[in-house]
């Protein structure tokens, strides 16, 4: 499985971005996808997951500015993130859960400036 995410940049506090992020290869049985992101000198946390039936859960964080979504395709997922802010400055990796495997795109960088 191989994972290619797009869609990072720099953007001004206030202001929306969206992350795509693109799954290739044997991507049946696939239980979640899923958007973490890490900033320096930080733990990878999740951001927003749902599941091959549509649910989403979200950080608290996040919550209310985020929405995750799967394209028609289901092999894509998105996120769409408003109201940014500063602190949501981060390298976001897109994630393919799988029975106990994790799979990681190669991560894409969002600076917010205030």
């Amino acid at each position: 499985v191989q994972l290619q995410a797009f869609g990072g940049g720099l953007v001004q506090a206030g202001g929306s971005q969206r992350l795509s992020c693109a799954a290739s290869g044997t991507i049946s049985s696939i239980n979640a996808l899923a958007w973490y992101r890490q900033s320096p000198g930080k733990q990878r946390k999740v951001v927003a997951i749902v599941s091959t039936i549509g649910n989403t859960n979200y950080a608290d964080s996040v919550k209310g500015r985020f929405t995750i979504s799967r394209g028609n395709a289901k092999n894509t997922v998105y996120l769409q993130m408003n109201s940014l802010k500063p602190e949501d400055t981060a390298v976001y990796y897109c994630n393919l859960k799988r029975g106990s495997w994790d799979y990681w795109g190669q991560g894409t960088q969002v600076t917010v400036s205030s």
